[in-house]
């Protein structure tokens, strides 16, 4: 009995192992690889992968411990979109013909980028080998876009951009040559404060520090397809399957530019839901009033609700710079995933017979304090010279997406 308890026990713990190895072997096998977790053999030869970086005579694989995300950022899942006009072109254009699309994930900036961010970036700029007084004041915002000579609004070409009290209003009179140059030195001085932060070699690649999933993607300005497709927030409309039974006109529900609930948005029924021009010569309602906005130039760029996606001002308060060159007809070109106009190519500037279209200008959108509730609706477009710059037209920045850790 002794001799039969033994060989049963052997037998029976000598099966578990057996089971273990063989869920353990298919386990191997079939184990899904991530970014964060990639095994250690490749599936390909089954060679082992080294995680020495000291280590220059074997095939290295880095593990990506986070995903690299910047501040203030929010995140934008993509998928298909309807863009374009979905209310009547009063302006006769025509040139933003509905069309559906697909827009890849990425991140966008919860808010237009502020005074206070702007001047961050001079001063940063300022603290820079090589970099002359000169491109530093041609890096400023143009005051003079406050000047009128039949107003009094040349206070704010002395205090709107310089006034504490301002810091958190959308930063004015930029370019879209400049706001590149602010997206530029954004990526620059985000990566250099994620180096520092994380204590690597400074003699790093920027192709090394890509490698090793500590690099932030650039900032950038959104292209077109991309802003519209974030103001619309059409998550807000979404139901259980990929039916959208209303579209929307405005970043919101509804057909005006007041909220027609109750709770919904942090405000009360009725509230205006932006920033805007309400008709001629009225930028704010009467005082007292329980509809005036209470907003007469640009505002904190919190005052007024989120959309869906979490992005504050996408209708109102300020006109926003896109990438793309301005052309009536991109609809026709585009491309149906990840649209972008980088050039007139197939719509040649020569075809217009003015000078007023060419590679030089480029799309802004969105409405602003000085608009009528026309030019909120996320498809209308407007441009300018890329040079040019005015106090309604801000920025905000957007960064794409990549793999995260656990794909």
């Amino acid at each position: 009995m002794k001799l039969g308890n033994k060989k049963f026990h052997f037998s029976f713990f000598a099966g578990l192992a057996l089971l273990g190895f063989l869920f353990t072997s298919c386990g191997n096998q079939t184990s899904r690889r991530t970014a964060s977790d990639p095994g250690g053999i490749s599936a390909s030869t089954g060679a082992r992968y080294s995680f020495d970086e000291e280590d220059s005579t074997s095939f290295q694989v880095f593990r990506l411990p986070r995903e690299v995300v910047g501040p203030r950022l929010v995140f934008i899942q993509g998928g298909r979109a309807v863009l374009g006009s979905q209310e009547q072109d009063i302006m006769g254009f025509r040139d933003n013909v509905e069309r559906t699309v697909t827009i890849a994930s990425f991140y966008m900036d919860e808010t237009e980028v502020t005074n206070v961010d702007y001047k961050e970036f001079l001063f940063n700029m300022a603290k820079r080998d090589g970099v002359s007084a000169d491109s530093i004041q041609k890096l400023e915002p143009n005051e003079k876009v406050w000047d009128g000579t039949m107003s009094y609004n040349d206070v704010y070409a002395t205090y709107y951009f310089r006034y504490p009290g301002f810091n958190f209003y959308p930063v004015a009179g930029v370019s879209w040559v400049q706001a590149n140059a602010y997206s530029k030195w954004r990526t620059a001085y985000v990566n250099e404060l994620e180096r520092e932060k994380n204590e690597l070699d400074s003699a790093l690649t920027q192709d090394q520090l890509i490698e090793r999933g500590s690099v932030f993607p650039d900032y950038r300005l959104p292209n077109e397809a991309e802003w519209e497709f974030a103001a619309k927030a059409m998550i807000g409309t979404q139901y259980m399957d990929e039916n959208q039974e209303n579209g929307r006109i405005y970043p919101w529900d509804g057909r005006g530019p007041r909220n027609p609930y109750n709770i919904k948005r942090k405000s009360r029924q009725g509230d205006f839901l932006a920033n805007f021009k309400r008709g001629r010569g009225d930028y704010a309602g009467i005082p007292g009033s329980v509809s005036n906005d209470g907003e007469i130039i640009p505002t904190n760029v919190y005052d007024f609700p989120a959309n869906d996606f979490g992005l504050y001002n996408m209708a109102g308060n300020m006109n926003e710079w896109v990438q793309d060159v301005y052309r009536p007809l991109s609809f026709q070109d585009f491309d149906d995933l990840n649209p972008l106009r980088k050039d007139g190519v197939y719509d040649d500037e020569d075809t217009y017979n003015t000078t007023l279209i060419d590679d030089n200008y480029r799309v802004y959108k969105g409405g602003s304090w000085r608009d009528v509730a026309y030019w909120l609706a996320p498809g209308t477009r407007r441009f300018m010279h890329q040079d040019s710059a005015s106090n309604h037209i801000g920025f905000r920045c957007a960064m794409i997406a990549v793999g995260g850790k656990d794909r």
